[in-house]
């Protein structure tokens, strides 16, 4: 078989799954029903651990893993609302669920631009000008760099332009700060102004001595700690585990242009579960989407035994640890 033929045969198998569990589970067949729900649920758990960390019932080392697993439900659903798989013909409704997927992770860049570059990574997956992946650090190799670069969108831009010719610079610089307005700057200000503040303490507490902070910095400084523990901290993790599986999962740099058989990776080796706990078992999923593009996050979760399988038979690559010291190239030589 080709690799043509197998990616048809891997597509077949896997949406005859999908088909017989909405025929066994008729409720699957009310999918933007499901889709809204799972939004309300993750938003009514979000909103209660903020409430509880608030109120004192939650500690915020419980708080941030919570709110980070629960944000990662939303971000499966604006995957999924990319694709136009939930209220595609109510529009007011999609665009709704959009603004609050968006709105529970301040993290990433505008939803409506990301679908022309999560469009653009189905047309070219693995390609010098899949820029969604370039833009997650796939490509790159390992080291303290891209470690920081993975888990820090302001470090992602400002660490890749040295390699970018002067002349586009400022061009890169105005579209990364226009796709994340206005969350992503309300974002990088209070992540920066929380790690800025407690460094300064901390220094300051090393060479015994303190900082006498006016009473307003305070003031604000209660309100910034509040919100990084309930929203942006858990995004923070959230994005990083999200990003160390993708770029991980897919190969970059020297895939054939439409060979679905090369585009990724089944990355579900056991040491992996801590980083899948906050992106929702990406990295075991994923690469079926690259097959099924247009199965719901949920229904995928549900057939990934059989695709699975199938996959396996037709040589899909399973934990390809070697892709870590590779710069995630496809040749294993």
């Amino acid at each position: 078989m080709t690799d043509e033929q197998k990616a048809a045969h891997i597509k077949a198998v896997v949406t005859a799954e999908g088909q017989r569990l909405r025929e066994a589970y008729p409720i699957l067949k009310s999918q933007d029903a499901i889709g809204a729900a799972i939004l309300a649920f993750s938003w009514a758990g979000i909103l209660a651990c903020g409430w509880a960390y608030y109120v004192g019932l939650l500690s915020a080392w419980l708080c941030i893993p919570l709110v980070a697993i629960l944000a990662s439900l939303t971000h499966e659903l604006e995957h999924d609302l990319i694709h136009w798989m939930y209220f595609k013909k109510k529009p007011w409704a999609h665009h709704t669920m959009m603004a609050l997927v968006w709105l529970a992770r301040p993290t990433t860049i505008n939803p409506w631009a990301r679908r022309k570059l999560h469009f653009n990574h189905h047309k070219f997956s693995g390609q010098h000008n899949d820029l969604e992946e370039r833009a997650i650090t796939n490509g790159e190799r390992w080291g303290f760099k891209r470690l920081l670069m993975t888990g820090d969108n302001v470090m992602s831009v400002s660490l890749r332009m040295g390699k970018v010719p002067a002349n586009k610079r400022l061009k890169l610089f105005l579209t990364a700060a226009a796709g994340y307005f206005p969350l992503g700057w309300v974002q990088i200000g209070i992540w920066y102004d929380f790690l800025g503040f407690h460094a300064l303490n901390g220094v300051a507490a090393v060479a015994g001595t303190s900082i006498g902070w006016p009473a307003w910095v305070l003031a604000v400084m209660q309100v910034v700690n509040f919100l990084t523990v309930a929203w942006i901290a858990p995004n923070v993790l959230r994005s990083f585990c999200l990003h160390f599986v993708s770029s991980n999962m897919h190969y970059f740099g020297d895939v054939e242009p439409d060979n679905e058989m090369q585009q990724c990776q089944v990355l579900n080796t056991w040491w992996m579960t801590p980083f899948h706990l906050f992106c929702f078992n990406f990295g075991s999923t994923h690469a079926i989407h690259h097959f099924v593009v247009k199965e719901p996050f949920y229904i995928r979760q549900m057939t990934a035994p059989v695709a699975h399988r199938v996959m396996r038979e037709m040589g899909v690559r399973f934990n390809d640890i070697g892709t870590f010291g590779r710069a995630n190239r496809w040749a294993q030589a």
